[in-house]
């Protein structure tokens, strides 16, 4: 592929290093000028980590640089010229080797991450992920239906779900809250209770089970009394049931039609289901305690 895509490398806490780069192969190839952006160095120190690297025999040139034409702007004129660019296996080399943090920081998040995202497009831009041309889609559809066909419960499916966000990152405050307050959103839609309103509702040592009117095995153990999960009424588990496999309909529906969805459009789209379903309800987080309350929608 010779045009060039947008493509976030790395995000910290200053903000975000963005640069425009090329994929050929399945791989992520950028020039010097790029490298040294990235690493907050030179391009004179990129070019002699890169002679050590093939010196030491650390990688091999034939498969870690390629040349690719490139347009640049010198004074007045824009001229095409063929520039040397080099992959992922070198960027990642590279981070060794820059004695910088911002190096260090982008060489732990690239070794860890980024192959991954490469192959995938999780971090690709939307635009490049509505071209097609690679198989993000249908491994994307090829995962909802193994979480669907997965023995993990509700509240697992939707974060598993989530997780499949094209900009899905887990230290996010966006993820940590959604993670911290999804079972309840899902038992509020269902009885209109928090998880742990509705186990203080029903614990009752004076009937069968503590009230309980399901539970995995023959004897109830402590775990189990925990679980708000255990207190529904059949009617209660199949609404619970409905709501996760509507979702899992639309997560299938959105890798079919290669809508890209991020970690708010999830959000949102849980949020949406719900209100359909509790069409007087509104759910408003508080960050601080990490808890779900209801109010009256007035119409």
């Amino acid at each position: 592929m010779d045009k060039e895509n947008k493509l976030i490398l790395y995000k910290d806490e200053e903000g975000r290093v963005s640069v425009n780069t090329r994929f050929a192969d399945e791989d992520v190839w950028l020039t010097r000028e790029q490298l040294a952006e990235i690493y907050a160095t030179t391009p004179q120190n990129i070019s002699l980590h890169v002679g050590n690297i093939y010196q030491d025999q650390e990688l091999s040139e034939e498969g870690t640089r390629k040349k690719f034409f490139l347009v640049r702007q010198e004074g007045k004129r824009q001229v095409q010229r063929e520039m040397d660019h080099y992959n992922l296996d070198m960027i990642i080399a590279l981070g060794y080797r820059v004695q910088s943090p911002i190096a260090v920081r982008f060489r732990r998040w690239a070794t860890q991450r980024l192959h991954e995202y490469i192959q995938k497009g999780f971090t690709m831009d939307d635009e490049r992920l509505k071209q097609g041309g690679n198989r993000y889609f249908k491994e994307l559809l090829q995962r909802i239906r193994d979480i669907r066909s997965s023995e993990r419960n509700f509240y697992q499916q939707v974060t598993d779900i989530y997780a499949t966000s094209t900009d899905y990152d887990p230290g996010a405050k966006m993820t940590k809250l959604f993670f911290a307050t999804v079972q309840n959103k899902m038992h509020y839609a269902v009885h209109e209770h928090t998880a742990a309103e509705l186990i203080y509702e029903r614990v009752d040592n004076e009937k069968p089970f503590v009230g309980m009117t399901n539970f995995k095995g023959n004897y109830v153990t402590r775990d189990d009394v925990k679980i708000a999960k255990n207190y529904l009424s059949e009617l209660e588990l199949q609404r619970l049931n409905l709501l996760t496999s509507q979702f899992l309909d639309y997560a299938e529906f959105q890798a079919l039609e290669q809508n890209p969805m991020t970690m708010a459009d999830w959000i949102a789209a849980l949020d949406d289901q719900i209100l359909r379903l509790r069409k007087s309800l509104r759910f408003i987080v508080s960050e601080r305690c990490v808890c779900w309350r209801v109010t009256s929608i007035r119409l």
